[in-house]
């Protein structure tokens, strides 16, 4: 993690290399307004808080960096490269496609895009897409599975590409969403972590984009007019209680502006004492003090 005195050279030597025009091809066509650069330095700048808070970049390190062709994985895609292309993230990035065999899905458009871009990349072929749809009732929710698959195929690919993490571009409505989707319908209290061990303990899952909010990754990735491929295996499900939560959480910031940022503070402030779980607090070991008169 960087001390003060690094982290404004750095910062400054990171606008120097902007004012001289340079950037990561990605951003050849990108706009030039006012608005553009705020935004886009605001998504830096968050992004990259939380990879140093978390200690998420050795040196040297390999990334797997997931595309889905969304504007999450777009978004997490292109900033990843304008940090590196500054300096500012030490590690190679290999973008990685998995494609599902969804009917209809655009193959070419990927690559495509990665390829123009001098991106590195690697596409994979799962027909992940007649195992969901043969083992999920119909009308049911094919995410949860359709997630497992994915991963399952994604930890096969860093292996064997080198990578020690997994790079995925959740951001922070969707561990919002992740945390009452849990304490709702799951009974526990838990979101979506920055940095995690997977359950073999080979390899990290990285959310670089976990303090960005969904709003302003839409925008970015709008004006970069990134080539977005909907998913169509679950995108069409109505009624799904992710989406109610989304709901409930932009009613709220509606009603009371701020209470996002609120939750999203009290997830990484907290208090195990005033909870109930008696394996994260010892409830039992409290006793008054016996020497009062």
């Amino acid at each position: 993690m960087l001390d003060q005195d690094e982290s404004v050279a750095a910062e400054t030597e990171a606008e120097a290399t902007e004012d001289r025009g340079g950037s990561h091809p990605i951003f050849d066509d990108a706009p030039a307004s006012v608005s553009f650069k705020k935004g886009r330095k605001r998504l830096l700048r968050q992004m990259r808080e939380t990879i140093e808070t978390h200690a998420m970049a050795r040196p040297g390190a390999r990334w797997l960096v997931g595309i889905s062709g969304g504007k999450d994985s777009y978004a997490l895609l292109a900033l990843l490269l304008d940090l590196r292309w500054r300096g500012l993230l030490p590690v190679d990035l290999l973008a990685c496609n998995l494609d599902q065999g969804q009917p209809g899905f655009p193959k070419h458009v990927l690559p495509d895009f990665l390829a123009r871009h001098g991106i590195a990349h690697r596409i994979e072929y799962r027909d992940t897409y007649s195992v969901v749809k043969e083992k999920v009732p119909e009308g049911a929710t094919t995410c949860a599975l359709c997630s497992r698959l994915r991963r399952g195929n994604l930890y096969r690919v860093a292996r064997e590409e080198g990578c020690e993490a997994l790079v995925l571009g959740h951001h922070l409505d969707d561990s919002l969403e992740t945390f009452f989707l849990n304490m709702f319908f799951g009974g526990k209290l838990s979101a979506m972590p920055a940095k995690l061990l997977n359950d073999e303990g080979d390899l990290l899952v990285l959310r670089p984009l976990i303090q960005c909010a969904e709003a302003d990754i839409a925008r970015f990735s709008a004006a970069m007019r990134f080539p977005i491929i909907p998913c169509d295996l679950c995108g069409s499900q109505e009624g799904l209680q992710r989406g109610a939560l989304k709901t409930l959480i932009a009613d709220m910031e509606r009603r009371f502006p701020g209470r996002r940022d609120t939750i999203a503070r009290a997830l990484a402030n907290v208090r195990p004492g005033h909870l109930l779980d008696t394996g994260l607090f010892d409830f039992r070991s409290l006793q008054p003090r016996s020497d009062t008169p």
